[in-house]
């Protein structure tokens, strides 16, 4: 089922709304803000810099401000000083390996719990309850472990996008494999080249999982990986340091994958687009974004003052309401856009062996960028 999303007037009317629920929160911060100013001003005069790693680090707010901008300014007027260092996903999670042992940075958000998981086996970070962890809106979404070594801020849906002026919901595409299986999509649709991030290495494990075979190739069978290579003879190929929605703009391609469903809104009013959204009945990939402590940082205080500060519920509504996202916090969630709560709500999500993806994830990017990028 593909549908539209919503109008950009009625949007417009619930982010009013969403604005005058975050200055009621604002306003009511009592002990919550006083805990922060008082671990602030104890990192002001360690006067250290706290160097935190991430991929999610680009989004752009109504403003035109990058959100590691916004962090490191917002980060500032509590007395936390920060350096944000922006990487792909992917990329990201094997250089916190690499450094596992003699860690650079001090704290890692942004990944999903695959990614976490593997931090987690190399012993690149270390086991934190921050202060919100029991406000959590669902445990699940945290360590599957209960160890507490990483816990949720942000839910992510990882959908396909299509500019509704060049398609319409009634003719789109109902699910990936149909880019390829269809003439009609041929050469109108984004394939990604770079492999590092974390939003294509999701949307390929989608699609592998599907064709699961113990016998096959890194347990994927013959079809599996014959579903890859045509994603990428039929596709029209990713141009580097070009945003998608630039393209999706300009009518270079007609559809892209969305790093995910947080912050569609936001790209529809930067971009000056209306998008609709591909809604597979098999469900699309489902990624929470999370917070971690790296583990031997000797910074180990400041960062988890930081992590408290961070995911609490005011600082996730603040940044809900600049970049789209949708919270893991209940009480951020209770300020959210009532728009993007209702999108979250009625996703459809994959049910995808995460347990199988971890084992096998960076075997098959490394099989799919050795034998089928062009």
């Amino acid at each position: 089922m593909t549908l539209p999303l919503m109008s950009r007037r009625a949007r417009n009317g619930l982010a009013a709304a969403g604005v005058l629920g975050l200055l009621a929160l604002t306003a009511c911060g009592g002990d919550a803000n006083e805990s922060a100013e008082a671990s602030a001003d104890d990192v002001q005069a360690n006067g250290s810099t706290l160097v935190v790693y991430t991929n999610s680090d680009s989004h752009t707010n109504a403003e035109g401000q990058q959100s590691a901008d916004w962090l490191t300014e917002r980060a500032a007027e509590e007395g936390f000083e920060i350096e944000v260092v922006g990487i792909g996903g992917g990329d990201l999670t094997n250089r916190l390996i690499a450094e596992a042992g003699n860690p650079v940075a001090d704290v890692v958000f942004g990944l999903n719990h695959v990614f976490f998981s593997q931090l987690v086996a190399a012993e690149a970070i270390a086991p934190y309850t921050p202060e919100w962890a029991q406000d959590v809106s669902d445990p699940a979404l945290g360590d599957p472990s209960g160890e507490g070594y990483f816990h949720p801020i942000v839910q992510q849906g990882i959908p396909l996008v299509y500019n509704l002026d060049a398609v319409s919901p009634e003719e789109a595409p109902s699910d990936w494999t149909d880019l390829w299986s269809d003439e009609q999509w041929h050469g109108r649709y984004e394939s990604v080249i770079d492999l590092g991030g974390a939003t294509t290495q999701m949307v390929f494990s989608g699609i592998l999982t599907r064709y699961q075979d113990p016998e096959g190739e890194l347990g994927i069978s013959d079809e599996g990986w014959e579903q890859v290579e045509l994603y990428f003879e039929h596709g029209n190929s990713a141009v580097p340091e070009t945003d998608a929605w630039v393209r999706l703009a300009d009518r270079e391609v007609d559809m892209a994958q969305q790093p995910g469903t947080s912050s569609i809104f936001n790209r529809e009013d930067q971009y000056g687009i209306e998008v609709g959204m591909m809604e597979p009945e098999i469900g699309i990939p489902f990624a929470v974004e999370q917070v971690a402590v790296v583990n031997g940082t000797d910074q180990e205080d400041q960062a988890q003052e930081f992590v408290d500060w961070f995911g609490s519920a005011e600082i996730q509504a603040e940044w809900s309401e600049n970049f789209g996202s949708m919270p893991a916090i209940q009480g951020a969630i209770d300020q959210a856009d009532e728009q993007i709560v209702e999108l979250h709500e009625n996703l459809q999500i994959q049910d995808i062996d995460w347990e199988f993806v971890a084992e096998n994830l960076p075997a098959w990017i490394e099989k799919i960028e050795l034998e089928y990028i062009p």
